[in-house]
């Protein structure tokens, strides 16, 4: 176990992004109580995901990690739940074929409920309140009562999360990840695309290899792995009592596990290295993930690294990459050549939307033309230098809506405005996820391609 650490250690140390809540007392009330509640992720859960991951930290597998910016309370349904794992289905469908490899699939989802925000307040036509930071802190509505943080939506963000995870394992082993049905959604993605030609082929080709399957006999009835999928959680931990009160040992290991989440991570505003949140995930046995942006240098990164990962363990850490597609060229490949110099064992994960909002008729949205150039940097830098780029972490809902701009059924600057549904980031549509993946897989092909072409004129 870490030296000198316990659960709660962290609250001796400085925080980030921390709401003040008005009656101390409620709060403490609160986190006794989920305390006392039923763990939402099982120990080894976390671990089966941590074998995953070291796969892809060794480059024999690849990390779709996405979902929601933050869940919300008012759009909790069933509906809402299936259309994003239909989508996220489709896209690992996509890029498992085109990698070659298998694609461990992570969602942001089942607690992605807190946000950090760059300023405490908001100003509405002269009126300044708090921020909203999030469901599991406050509501979004601008008024005064809403936004007085309140613990007791700590409880009702645990009961959502149980009741998304209820759901999405039934999808998982229940048979709606059935590889046949994943195919049939995406030829009709296909068939209705704009782009219709230029993915019919990639997925002629996955049919193609789906009917020889067949043909040979392995089907969904008589292999499980084609209607079985391993899915599992993420959200970024950032309110650190929730977090605690979630926090319990092992039985079979005697470790600590944060049991919120299959995978949690640290923030780009709260990974400094004497603060609260390198601190409390120094001691849990999770797999982690750390947001590096541009201010991070290779030193700070290292240190961090040395601090969560003291054993260079690999699937331990993923590093999530969120430049911009303006300065990755500039920030990546330093950080790359420090963890390569020192030997340390990480998964390299690219986020391409947080570096890369801008505002359109006053809504905030992300383009898509540069979220898929700094994927497009991500992989031709570690191409350059020799590592593989482990994978990618989007903002994405299965819902039609308008809230990043582009695409091949593009949403204009103009139309933001039909659909902008989001609680706080914009997310990419199921469509732009799905264009994504395909974009994506087209380019892996070519990589792999690349590679052996040079292996067979070497």
């Amino acid at each position: 176990m870490a030296q000198n650490w316990t659960p709660g250690s962290w609250r001796q140390k400085p925080i980030q992004q921390v709401p003040e809540y008005p009656d101390a007392a409620a709060l403490a009330a609160t986190e006794a109580t989920l305390a006392t509640y039923p763990p939402l992720v099982f120990a080894g859960e976390a671990r089966r995901l941590k074998k995953q991951l070291a796969n892809v930290a060794e480059g024999n597998a690849f990390l779709l990690q996405g979902g929601d910016c933050a869940e919300s309370f008012l759009e909790h349904g069933a509906d809402n739940i299936r259309d994003f794992f239909r989508a996220f289905l489709q896209m690992a469908v996509v890029l498992t074929y085109g990698a070659q490899l298998p694609v461990v699939k992570v969602g942001r989802i089942a607690g992605q409920f807190a946000k950090p925000r760059s300023s405490n307040v908001e100003v509405l036509d002269g009126v300044t309140l708090p921020s909203y930071r999030g469901d599991i802190i406050n509501g979004i509505d601008f008024n005064e009562a809403s936004r007085i943080p309140n613990p007791e939506r700590q409880l009702d963000a645990y009961r959502q999360s149980a009741a998304t995870l209820n759901l999405l394992r039934a999808f998982a082993m229940g048979g709606y990840a059935n590889l046949e049905n994943v195919h049939q959604w995406m030829l009709g993605f296909i068939k209705d695309s704009p782009q219709a030609d230029r993915y019919r082929k990639l997925a002629d080709r996955i049919s193609e290899t789906m009917n020889f399957m067949q043909a040979i006999g392995i089907s969904a009835e008589n292999n499980p792995s084609l209607r079985e999928t391993d899915f599992f959680t993420s959200h970024e931990a950032l309110l650190l009592g929730y977090e605690e009160a979630l926090t319990r040992v092992d039985s079979t290991s005697g470790d600590w596990y944060a049991t919120s989440g299959h995978m949690i991570w640290i923030g780009d505003r709260t990974r400094q290295l004497d603060h609260a949140h390198v601190e409390y995930f120094r001691g849990i046995k999770n797999p982690i993930g750390l947001k590096c942006g541009p201010s991070l240098t290779p030193d700070n990164l290292i240190e961090l690294i040395d601090a969560l990962n003291p054993a260079n363990e690999a699937g331990r850490l993923t590093l999530i990459c969120r430049f911009g597609h303006d300065k990755v060229a500039d920030s990546l490949p330093k950080l790359i050549r420090a963890v390569e110099k020192e030997g340390r064992k990480v998964v390299w994960s690219c986020d391409p939307m947080h570096g890369n909002t801008i505002t359109l008729n006053h809504y905030k949205t992300r383009p898509f033309e540069r979220i898929l150039s700094e994927v497009e940097s991500f992989f031709q830098i570690h191409r350059a230098e020799g590592t593989h780029p482990g994978g990618i972490h989007i903002e994405m809902t299965g819902k039609d809506v308008t809230e990043c701009t582009g695409g091949a059924r593009a949403v204009t600057a103009d139309s933001l405005s039909d659909r902008y549904h989001t609680h706080c980031d914009p997310r990419l549509n199921a469509d732009q996820a799905l264009e994504l993946a395909f974009l994506l897989s087209e380019r892996m092909k070519s990589g792999r391609d690349e590679k052996r072409l040079a292996i067979a004129n070497a």
